[in-house]
């Protein structure tokens, strides 16, 4: 006996557009830093890690810290927007 079993795939379908990156600066010096915690245990130490060895040799004009909610969450469009018109370059990490 044969039976017909229904099969779903659960991949279901992405849509996306291609988007440039940023180009690269050439040096640090000046330009304003900011740091993403994405509140994970360990992202606030790592973060502040990386910031204090790269301020030891490069000299910010601003250093900038934000945490968004949730490690679970987006940031919302008003964080990123602030972040975006505040900062320069921006380093985030997930510190698990």
């Amino acid at each position: 006996m044969t039976r017909n079993v229904p099969v779903y795939d659960p991949r279901g379908a992405v849509e996306t557009q291609r988007l440039a990156t940023a180009p690269r600066v050439k040096q640090l010096e000046g330009l304003r830093l900011g740091l993403l915690d994405n509140t994970k245990w360990n992202a606030n130490k790592l973060l502040r890690g990386v910031r204090d060895r790269l301020a030891a040799r490069h000299a910010f004009s601003a250093v900038n810290y934000y945490r968004k909610e949730s490690f679970s969450l987006a940031a919302t469009p008003k964080l990123l927007a602030e972040i975006a018109a505040n900062n320069d370059i921006v380093l985030t990490a997930i510190g698990d």
